[in-house]
């Protein structure tokens, strides 16, 4: 058979035919746009509707005190998800389907009955927060709850990814306006970066409320969803390992984005705070704001709650559907139209529904599940923290070139021993309610 030869050259093209790259930073460019979404939609996503309650109570009940954990954890964030991307590189399979493959049916059917179990839960979140966001601008609950979801529903089952993927970019830049709202609170910016900078606690004694809000901001900053969410993506979009670099850049972008606007979501619950307005939940402290803050203040606050809800409940209730289309072997792929792949779209449309559902019971106590589903995600991370560690080191399933070095395997355990010290002082404070009082 004799011998195939290819040969790239770049050729004068008709005016009608596109756009011609003829510089080094013009393909690097182009090659970054094509990469770019995974990681910002993985980070950003994570801001969703426990966060802002988690941040904005954060904010609320200790001021400015507790921004230094967010400097703290943007490595932490960082170099878990790059692990999360040189993986799904790698493999070009899903986490879940690696755990399956690499530690056998048992620890993949615990794995993925952890990630059911905690996204269901944070999918009640979100709805949740969409209840008191419209509710509070007079939208009631029937509407409101319902009509979102069927329109998450339509985002997904139009068979495009990339249809998906810009629209839920468009929507993490909508948290931009998170940091106008930050400006009109005008905060001292000289006690923003002292306490950014420096680790400090709030005045007084180390109480139970305090450990528990501290264990709820590391569990919605990095949340277990999180792994099989943005590998399943990095495969979806059948990167290579020539993508590695952009890939890493598109997740430090998205991992700085988010932090900056968890911060900014603080500030605002600071000047909430700083007029006297004791916190109950983000609605409640955006109505009380009205008098002082205004109409827009209000009405920012509410909608991004919105727009933060929408961005978990597509992102988590994907992770829970590719999940579970890899476990089972269906075709799962937002490529791939509703009768191509019916049980991967049957798990996300169920998902989706059934949280909506539960949140229309009457007298559903929102915001305590809100602030005890990100705990929840805190405990469960070291387990799924360890076995993204385990397969990063697993020298027949990446070669050398692409397992973890000395100093990353340095760097993840110590991640792994801060979380498990931090779920012990939660199992602590459960058992010994007193202990910290």
């Amino acid at each position: 058979m004799p011998a195939i030869h290819t040969e790239l050259r770049v050729v004068e093209a008709p005016e009608k035919a596109g756009f011609v790259v003829r510089k080094r930073w013009q393909s690097s460019l182009l090659t970054f746009l094509m990469v770019f979404g995974p990681g910002l939609i993985v980070m950003e996503a994570d801001n969703d509707a426990g966060a802002v309650s988690t941040y904005v109570q954060a904010g609320g009940q200790y001021g400015l005190h507790l921004l230094w954990i967010l400097l703290l954890l943007l490595p932490i964030t960082y170099f878990v998800q790059e692990m999360v991307a040189r993986l799904g590189i790698a493999t070009g399979k899903g986490h879940a389907a690696m755990i399956y493959e690499r530690f056998g049916k048992w620890w993949g059917h615990f794995s993925l009955a952890d990630l059911l179990i905690v996204n269901f839960l944070t999918l009640i979140t979100e709805f949740a927060a969409i209840s008191l966001a419209l509710g509070t601008l007079g939208v009631p609950p029937l509407i409101s709850v319902p009509i979102s979801a069927v329109a998450l529903i339509l985002l997904v089952v139009s068979g495009s990814y990339l249809r998906w993927e810009r629209t839920v970019i468009v929507l993490c830049l909508l948290d931009l306006a998170w940091f106008a709202l930050a400006a009109s609170a005008h905060p001292h910016w000289n006690a923003v970066a002292h306490n950014s900078l420096v680790p400090n606690l709030p005045p007084g004694r180390v109480n139970s409320d305090l450990i528990f809000l501290i264990i709820a901001i590391v569990g919605t900053t990095i949340a277990p969803w999180q792994l099989f969410f943005q590998q399943s993506c990095v495969a979806e979009k059948r990167l290579r390992f020539s993508d590695l670099k952009w890939a890493r850049l598109d997740t430090l972008i998205g991992a700085t984005f988010t932090v900056l606007v968890a911060a900014a979501m603080m500030l605002v619950g600071n000047y909430g705070r700083e007029h006297g307005i004791a916190f109950v939940d983000p609605a409640q402290m955006a109505k009380a704001m009205l008098p002082f803050a205004g109409k827009w203040v209000r009405n920012g606050v509410l909608l991004l709650m919105v727009n933060a809800a929408v961005l978990g409940t597509t992102a988590i209730s994907l992770a829970s559907a590719w999940a579970y289309g890899e476990v089972r072997g269906w075709p799962h792929s937002l490529h791939k139209k509703l009768w191509e792949a019916p049980g991967f779209y049957a798990v996300y449309i169920g998902c989706v529904a059934a949280a909506a559902g539960i949140v229309l019971i009457p007298h559903m106590p929102l915001q305590l599940v809100i602030v005890s589903v990100q705990v929840f995600a805190g405990l469960i991370l070291p387990s799924a923290i360890i076995f993204l560690q385990l397969l990063l080191n697993d020298h027949a399933l990446l070669g050398e070139r692409w397992v973890n070095r000395r100093w990353n395997n340095w760097i993840n355990w110590s991640i792994i021993l801060v979380l498990f010290a931090l779920s012990l002082l939660l199992a602590a404070q459960v058992m010994l309610p007193n202990l910290f009082t």
